[in-house]
């Protein structure tokens, strides 16, 4: 399957196991035995985790000798906080109209301090 890279990306991000292990790789490197320890899976399943992150641009893999440590490539998650923030504009719209909303309620209800 041939998708664009974005695609690739929320595919990847979609998975909760693939977003912690984003989120170990954001403190630094870290080996396949290094990234397994805190999961109850197996070597081989953080492997496939890292090879679908690895597909969407999201990590890389180095050499250090016998060490394979990963990366984070960020890259990926700056286009996907870039497409969400396009739609920044209509929350902000939505919220603003739901405070006008709300305001406007608050206008109309009779003071109860007033009326004592």
């Amino acid at each position: 399957m041939s998708a664009d890279p974005l695609s690739r990306a929320f595919a990847a991000l979609a998975d909760p196991t693939r977003r912690a292990i984003l989120a170990r790789l954001a403190y630094g490197e870290c080996t396949v035995g290094e990234l397994a320890k805190p999961f109850a899976i197996s070597g081989p399943a953080v492997s496939k985790h890292l090879k679908v992150l690895e597909h969407a641009g999201l990590v890389s893999r180095g050499r250090d000798a016998q060490r394979r440590p990963r990366r984070l490539r960020a890259a990926p998650i700056k286009q996907v906080a870039e497409w969400a923030g396009d739609y920044r504009q209509f929350w902000d719209a939505s919220y603003e109209r739901l405070d006008a909303y709300l305001n406007h309620l608050m206008s109309e209800q009779p003071d109860d301090d007033a009326a004592k």
